[in-house]
């Protein structure tokens, strides 16, 4: 009897072990570079971590360190989920210049047409383009913002020749070609360091959108802000949401195909609208707070999108030089971005 009663518990231990292991609980940590209290946290990152731990049935937690709280710098990001020191990261990806020079292409002026959107689809739909770009990580999407305006603490910016001499804050390498394209001087910096540096006066202002006006309180440090007719905007920087590759290989399929569902394509148009409607917050702190909004004449406009141009023909002469096509880049993102649109 006791040999059948030890039997019969071996069994049953085993058992159980084996069904801890098929219903495998994994936690994982997610890092990003802004407060809890900005609209990406509250409104895009959290959200998509509850889903994923609902989807999963509780089998998956994801724990997330805002405002850089497990340390580093924002450009240090990237290479922290490529080294598994986080295992999911939101990050620009302007932080790390070279490292993706296929996706600048959509970060582009005259590339980016003012819709997140769009644009947002249009990256996701084109992985296998951008695919080289990611060797090291697994993605879990793309988006943009929906694009960048002219904030101003000093002067306004009425016209081209307005901004000749201005300091502006840069969200990226190619930021910074559109901010000389205006005869103004490129400053690189994280933007959580935007604020400190408006109201010491080590810049002027910044090319970045609407959006990060209430979690930065631009609205006390803005006088204007300048944009472009039509909705249009001043290129746009490109954000991902990235796993650590073997921290993704060692989910069972299951919980695999949980991230899947949650990535991609799957959640393109849900995220670019989130970002566009994301604005609006920004648009009210601006107004609340008696900040000039200056939509440039057909005139001016002309005069920034032929500079512009010139910035789209040197990041094609510069990508060339790296054995990449970069016209037929520019005219598959286009494309892409077309094709986004028309579907929605």
């Amino acid at each position: 009897m006791s040999i059948r009663k030890s039997l019969l518990g071996s069994l049953a231990a085993m058992a159980l072990s084996a069904t801890a292991g098929l219903a495998q609980d994994v936690t994982l940590t997610m890092h990003h570079f802004l407060p809890p209290v900005a609209a990406a946290h509250k409104g895009m990152l959290q959200p998509w971590a509850d889903k994923v731990t609902a989807d999963s049935d509780g089998r998956i937690a994801i724990e997330i360190f805002p405002a850089m709280s497990m340390g580093g710098k924002p450009p240090e990001l990237y290479s922290q989920v490529r080294d598994g020191s986080a295992d999911i990261v939101w990050t620009v990806l302007g932080y790390t210049p070279g490292v993706f020079p296929r996706s600048e292409v959509f970060e582009l002026p005259l590339v980016h047409a003012g819709s997140a959107t769009d644009t947002t689809i249009a990256m996701n739909a084109s992985m296998d383009l951008l695919a080289e770009d990611f060797d090291d990580v697994h993605v879990i999407f793309l988006h943009s913002h929906d694009g960048n305006v002219i904030h101003s603490a000093t002067d306004p910016i009425r016209s081209f020749e307005d901004a000749k001499g201005m300091k502006l804050r840069t969200p990226s390498r190619t930021g910074a070609w559109i901010i000389e394209g205006m005869g103004a001087e490129p400053v690189g910096m994280p933007v959580p360091a935007l604020p400190e540096a408006m109201s010491k006066g080590v810049v002027d202002g910044a090319l970045i959108p609407l959006e990060i006006v209430p979690p930065l309180k631009l609205q006390e440090l803005d006088k204007s802000v300048t944009e472009l007719p039509n909705g249009d905007r001043f290129g746009t920087a490109v954000f991902m949401v990235a796993m650590n590759q073997d921290a993704y290989d060692a989910l069972p399929d299951d919980l695999k195909a949980v991230i899947d569902a949650n990535s991609g394509a799957n959640v393109a148009a849900n995220v670019g609208a989130m970002w566009e409607g994301f604005e609006a917050g920004g648009e009210k702190a601006l107004e609340a707070a008696g900040v000039e909004r200056i939509v440039l004449s057909e005139e001016e406009t002309a005069k920034f999108n032929a500079a512009n141009e010139k910035i789209v023909q040197r990041w094609i002469d510069e990508v060339n030089d790296k054995g990449i096509d970069g016209v037929a880049l520019v005219e598959s993102a286009r494309a892409a971005i077309a094709a986004a649109n028309a579907g929605n």
